[in-house]
């Protein structure tokens, strides 16, 4: 499949909104448990951080976006985490196992490292044994378990805490 990354555009709300409506409709791969309105997802894209790295992942020749990875600044109140980044990443339940987070990865890293950031870290659900051997074979390492950490159907999650960094 050829995929294109390009950066996150106001159009793309529609499907970014659908992809993540989907995952949190699973109940199994995301803490989310609210699904987010097109309109929510427009004004989150129009109003990232300049220093935000937002990019999709866009089926070549039917423009379909297939997969994003959103990357915020860690912390604002404070100038000593300026180079941590936290990431979240999603691809379309129908077009897992593709190559598409390995190429999403890639364009993250390249902008992230472009923008300043030397570090990346994110959650992921204890019970997600796929979404964490994917940030594994994406350079991740394990640091912790926050355990009890997230509340979904009334049910507590460990999530598991994961870094890569990107530089010196």
């Amino acid at each position: 499949m050829n995929i294109i990354v390009r950066d996150a555009e106001p159009r793309d709300a529609s499907a970014v909104a659908g992809i993540l409506n989907r995952i949190i409709d699973a109940r199994e791969y995301t803490a989310f448990d609210t699904p987010f309105s097109i309109e929510d997802e427009r004004r989150y894209i129009q109003n990232f951080p300049t220093r935000g790295v937002f990019v999709v992942a866009e089926q070549s020749g039917s423009g379909r976006v297939v997969g994003f990875q959103s990357m915020e600044p860690f912390a604002g109140y404070t100038h000593a985490f300026d180079h941590v980044g936290v990431l979240g990443t999603y691809v379309d339940c129908d077009y897992r196992r593709q190559g598409i987070a390995k190429r999403l990865f890639a364009a993250t890293f390249d902008a992230a490292l472009h923008k300043g950031y030397r570090k990346i870290f994110t959650y992921v659900r204890a019970d997600n044994s796929a979404g964490l051997a994917t940030y594994l074979s994406a350079g991740f390492s394990v640091v912790g378990t926050a355990q009890k950490h997230a509340r979904v159907n009334g049910r507590y999650i460990d999530e598991i805490i994961v870094e890569r960094f990107l530089g010196p």
